[in-house]
């Protein structure tokens, strides 16, 4: 190594030299972090405990060894899935020393998983892609027909699934032939073989619904149903899919991309065979519903045609019955001429009834007139007198308080010439002015030459 030891001083100084234990491995954890870059491990996960604080414990081990592992929260929030006991998966981590129990350990910065798990994120990336692209888009699939007339069969002769749908479309629908397109389920290069089944019975329309099956196994076994060749064949067939593969917990390409996903290969010869003996039970009620509904309409014919007898009659008979049916006429006519005119007089006679009933007594209200106006006129000339008594009054107050009497009783008004107002105090008098002199008999108009005011009490 090139760096010295962080220690190395000490020891040269003397050869006795004592070093704490956290010292010492403090150095071995830089050392380690030194010495071993950034790694791939790969093992099976034992022991694995998710803290409260988010950190992931665990340890990874093969035949021979095992390791310590730790995952810190700000790392395993990034992994695509969370290990369980027994996985087998790789770690991509920095050997250190977890100094405070000098216990070496793997700082993991990424996991990922090996075998099975390299299939598995395979088959998600693929799934991804066709899902994105509108293969398994649910307005693309179709229904099953409900009366298939072929049934076909896409799966290795030798297949125990082959043996148990045959034995179960027997069972159920044994009139229904069935074709079976032969081709091996496992191996290298079977996606493609699968897929020149499903396209061959596309192609002939030999059949009306179509099986892909298998049966369980790992997913290795299993694999050749996750290829992309098999799913663009299920998906561009002219005939309705059905995938039966593995069993009801195992998923596949195939299962999305076709347009009905069986659980198991017996559940997919279920789905597409009718059961036989529901198919006779139906078939034999519709026909004792036709059979029924053809004697009700034998017996309403029957009605019909004893109606139609009825009426058959001879012309003679028809022409009396005709002249009798016209007498019948008239004389409805006639009494339903008669009856609007014999209605309309009754009823006219019912009103004038009720008119004389409630006709007004003039005589009685003519000499309550004549009262009331007797009693008006009364009324009036009262009026008339008693007005006329007052007006009388008032003349003869207002004969007593005019000036004219107060002239002839000796009094004169004086009146301004210019102004035509009465003098009322003698400052007013000046010599020289004009003024109007009213008397009992006259008035005249006078100058004065010479005034003398005098103020007095009265006269």
């Amino acid at each position: 190594m090139n760096s010295e030891s962080p220690f190395s001083s000490a020891a040269g100084a003397g050869g006795d030299a004592v070093v704490p234990v956290s010292a010492l491995n403090r150095a071995i954890g830089t050392m380690l972090e030194r010495t071993f870059p950034l790694v791939w491990v790969s093992g099976e996960v034992s022991n694995f405990t998710r803290a409260a604080s988010g950190h992931w414990y665990f340890s990874i081990k093969d035949a021979q060894a095992q390791m310590r592992c730790v995952m810190f929260r700000g790392r395993a929030q990034y992994a695509e899935f969370t290990p369980r006991e027994g996985d087998k998966i790789e770690v991509r981590a920095l050997v250190t020393m977890y100094e405070p129990r000098g216990e070496l350990q793997l700082n993991v910065e990424a996991v990922r998983r090996t075998g099975q798990g390299r299939l598995y994120e395979a088959f998600l990336r693929l799934k991804a892609q066709l899902e994105a692209e509108g293969l398994f888009d649910p307005q693309r699939k179709r229904a099953l027909p409900a009366h298939p007339r072929s049934i076909g069969i896409v799966t290795s002769l030798q297949a125990a699934a082959l043996r148990d749908v045959l034995t179960t479309l027997a069972r159920r629908a044994p009139h229904i032939p069935v074709i079976v397109y032969p081709a091996p389920v496992q191996g290298a290069g079977v996606g493609a073989k699968l897929a020149a089944m499903v396209e061959l019975a596309s192609r002939r329309r030999e059949v009306d619904v179509l099986i892909v099956c298998r049966g369980g196994g790992s997913i290795e076994d299993l694999w050749a149903f996750n290829e992309e060749v098999l799913a663009r064949a299920i998906a561009a067939s002219e005939v309705p899919v059905v995938s039966g593969v593995g069993h009801e917990t195992d998923f596949t390409i195939a299962d999305f991309a076709a347009d009905v996903r069986a659980p198991t290969p017996t559940g997919a010869a279920e789905l597409v065979s009718p059961q036989r003996v529901l198919l006779l039970r139906d078939l034999d009620h519709r026909h004792a519903s036709l059979a029924r509904g053809f004697g009700r309409m034998m017996e309403r014919r029957a009605q019909q045609l004893d109606w139609l007898a009825r009426r058959l009659v001879s012309p003679a008979e028809r022409l009396a019955r005709q002249r009798t049916h016209l007498q019948q006429l008239c004389a409805r006519l006639a009494s339903a001429g008669a009856r609007p005119v014999r209605d309309a007089r009754a009823h006219f006679s019912l009103v004038q009834m009720r008119w004389q009933r409630w006709r007004p007594d003039l005589s009685q209200h003519r000499a309550t007139v004549n009262g009331l106006g007797e009693r008006l006129e009364r009324a009036l000339l009262r009026q008339h007198e008693r007005h006329l008594a007052r007006v009388e009054t008032l003349a003869a107050r207002l004969e007593v308080l005019s000036p004219q009497r107060t002239l002839e009783r000796g009094y004169a008004a004086l009146l301004d010439a210019q102004s035509g107002r009465a003098v009322r105090a003698p400052s007013a008098l000046k010599p020289g002015r004009r003024m109007t002199l009213h008397l009992a008999e006259g008035s005249a108009d006078i100058a004065l030459s010479d005034v003398q005011p005098r103020l007095t009490d009265g006269f």
